[in-house]
């Protein structure tokens, strides 16, 4: 039995859906008012709970063979929600998920994270860490993947890279080489080292295309045959931000962190983890390409 913990979310939904392709049993942890016809349709069992939750988290845990954590609070808190907030959830509650899983003899834990040297101490990167700390300690088979900055975020719209309106956002320099990774990509291998007989205890994976945020932007014009207007932030500014918004507001905070990141770490790892297991990635230039491909 597997227990997916963010099943409402793209990464976690797919998840699902691949491991219940396979003909696994799957547990899905959903929150109450959540969306789980989805989930439902393709066969998975629901149960109310919530990582703010711990009694509802050790009920979930209960006979299941492997966690597969992906869930995070930062898109609820962008779309309006106040509470829980990225401590609350993305650290204590994920602690707590852990503890309960040990607790009920849980055999193997998946968690989603990211390269998380120099770390900008966001709020995000806080909960990361801590929870990388806490499954190195833990009885059970963990696997940590560390994914880089997911295509269908950080080069769409809600990452504030619009090809439609042809406009983006910079935060720093812009001409870090990073190896954006399809969402699709990630699923796929966090679904494989789920069952695989002795998987890693940490992967690090990146998309097969090294690329600077300023290519991409460039690759966007080439393809839409038109400007974009770039709207940049210089990195003394991002740093003061997160500063200032990490307590009242750790969704933009966190959000800020990340293209800061994206900026001052340049990747240096790529597509093996993916390839090692027979999955074909995506590259930035496809994304992008299809993007544009949409517009016409």
């Amino acid at each position: 039995m597997f227990l997916i913990v963010g099943a409402t979310g793209d990464l976690g939904g797919r998840i699902v859906r691949l491991l219940r392709a396979d003909g696994h049993d799957v547990r899905c942890l959903v929150r109450v008012g959540s969306d789980d016809a989805g989930l439902r349709e393709v066969g998975a069992t629901v149960v109310r709970g919530d990582l703010t939750d711990p009694p509802s988290l050790a009920a979930a845990c209960e006979g299941v063979d492997t966690v597969i954590a992906t869930a995070a609070a930062i898109a609820r808190i962008l779309a309006g929600a106040r509470t829980p907030t990225i401590r609350e959830t993305d650290e204590i509650g994920m602690l707590a998920l852990v503890d309960a899983a040990e607790s009920a003899a849980v055999q193997r834990f998946v968690y989603i994270s990211f390269p998380v040297e120099d770390a900008i101490n966001a709020p995000m990167d806080r909960a990361k860490l801590a929870v990388e700390k806490r499954l190195g300690t833990s009885s059970m088979r963990t696997v940590i993947v560390r994914s880089d900055a997911f295509q269908d975020i950080h080069l769409a719209p809600i990452g504030r890279f619009d090809i439609a309106a042809g406009k983006v956002s910079v935060i720093g320099h812009g001409n870090s080489p990073r190896r954006w990774i399809a969402t699709e990509d990630v699923a796929a291998l966090m679904a494989a080292v789920a069952v695989e007989p002795d998987p890693p205890a940490m992967l690090t994976v990146g998309g097969p295309e090294a690329m600077t945020k300023n290519e991409a932007i460039a690759l966007a014009e080439q393809l839409t045959h038109r400007k974009m207007k770039i709207q940049r932030m210089p990195r003394p500014v991002a740093r003061l931000a997160i500063r200032l918004l990490a307590r009242r507001y750790d969704a933009l905070a966190t959000a800020f962190a990340a293209g800061l990141h994206q900026d001052t770490v340049e990747a240096t790892w790529d597509d093996t983890p993916l390839r090692e297991r027979g999955i074909t990635p995506r590259s930035t230039s496809d994304f992008l390409r299809r993007q544009a491909s949409e517009l016409s």
